[in-house]
């Protein structure tokens, strides 16, 4: 984590994550893959995780998953996010095969289920868009 918008810890891209972070301002979930063995990897690196090749290419996801599972965070773990609370993270394993950790929306909720199928949308926190679950439309 890097900069702050109103105490809230906001990511700070990398060289290896600036594509992915490029990708949630255009409103577009990326991931990479290996060209070399085809494995599928959502933290983004400078080689594969599973053959170690240098032969990596970012994709668009289609932005849609399944949720694997959720909590709902009463009591912040620290200052920053307090003013979020309560709030729901949810686990979604994506169509393309890797898993993804986000924020939910809250109009998601009463419908939110393991099993439940949502999209992925971005939220403008202080300038920078951040991927997070919504109801699948």
């Amino acid at each position: 984590m890097g900069r702050t918008g109103m105490g809230r810890p906001l990511p700070n891209p990398t060289a290896e994550t600036r594509s992915f972070w490029e990708g949630c301002s255009e409103g577009e979930l990326r991931y990479q893959t290996c060209e070399a063995c085809g494995v599928v990897q959502i933290t983004p690196r400078s080689v594969c995780s599973h053959c170690q090749s240098a032969l990596l290419a970012w994709k668009r996801s289609s932005a849609v998953g399944t949720v694997l599972s959720f909590t709902t965070v009463h009591r912040a773990p620290t200052e920053a996010f307090r003013a979020m609370a309560p709030y729901t993270i949810v686990m979604v394993d994506m169509n393309e095969g890797f898993r993804l950790m986000v924020n939910c929306d809250r109009a998601l909720l009463p419908t939110l289920a393991i099993g439940g199928r949502v999209r992925i949308g971005f939220e403008d926190v202080d300038g920078m868009k951040l991927p997070h679950a919504q109801a699948l439309s």
